[in-house]
């Protein structure tokens, strides 16, 4: 059996190193600009969780409630920083676990997670990725149509709405933006991205696409090859999918949202 102190965050599996400062703000103004010179029959596609939202306190909130409910004070302190990637048994490490305790525990965590992280009552507890909000509306405000394109499942859609609302992302509805979700949780993430590029087709133009999934951001340059596609090096599910070469990858939307202070 491979020991605990082998758990690691997942590595970043973009072609190259993630862009930053000037670089990053290019690439993020030059996705605007391919939207403002096609609105309004642009589409700007964006994932949610881990490429415009962090879930790790909602994580964090998971966590801290099967500590309370386990008798576990170390997981009941857990914070979102102690979420590295999608392993929860990392996150159950750097918040204080022992070994022996995690093995104790990781299968009572499954079902216990399983029932309360894909529900609006513990996405209320999502925060924005840094600049997110901020790239958003510019993105909005150029006419083109922003599309969240989220595997959530529809039962998330109150909870999401919510929190676009609270966070200040542009809000579905109208011609501005749109919400796209699975049906039903059972469909696989994969196969409903790829489903859903018939429909964006319909929608007009997609001139640019946001995601963090290797797998994804491939598929949104494979199925629209003339759009800008870019990937989120925040975290990732555990495949060995490495996003494929030509596809830039950026930390988050910071260098947007500070143009003009450097």
């Amino acid at each position: 059996m491979i020991g605990y102190g082998k758990i690691s965050p997942p590595s970043v599996l973009s072609a190259g190193p993630p862009l930053e400062g000037a670089s990053a703000r290019a690439l993020l103004e030059r996705a605007l600009r391919r939207a403002e010179r096609e609105a309004p029959s642009a589409i700007a596609i964006f994932d949610l969780d881990s490429t415009l939202i962090d879930n790790r306190p909602r994580q964090a909130a998971i966590m801290r409630a099967f500590g309370a409910a386990r008798g576990l004070p170390e997981l009941e302190r857990c914070e979102p920083d102690h979420w590295q990637g999608w392993d929860f048994r990392l996150a159950m490490k750097n918040a204080g676990l022992s070994d022996e305790a995690i093995r104790d525990h990781e299968s009572a965590f499954k079902p216990f997670w399983f029932e309360r992280f894909f529900t609006s009552e513990y996405c209320a507890l999502d925060q924005p990725i840094a600049g997110a909000v901020e790239y958003t509306r510019a993105v909005a405000d150029t006419g083109a149509q922003l599309v969240y394109v989220t595997g959530r499942p529809e039962d998330m859609r109150d909870g999401t709405l919510n929190v676009f609302t609270s966070r200040g992302f542009p809000q579905p509805g109208g011609d501005r933006a749109r919400l796209i979700m699975k049906p039903t949780l059972m469909e696989g993430d994969d196969i409903y991205k790829i489903r859903v590029h018939d429909e964006l087709r319909e929608l007009g133009q997609v001139v640019a696409a946001f995601d963090n999934e290797p797998t994804h951001i491939n598929g949104y340059q494979d199925g629209f090859p003339a759009a800008l596609c870019v990937h989120l090096a925040t975290d990732h599910s555990p495949r060995d999918v490495r996003v494929a070469e030509g596809i830039p990858s950026i930390r988050d939307f910071t260098a947007f949202a500070r143009r003009g202070s450097d």
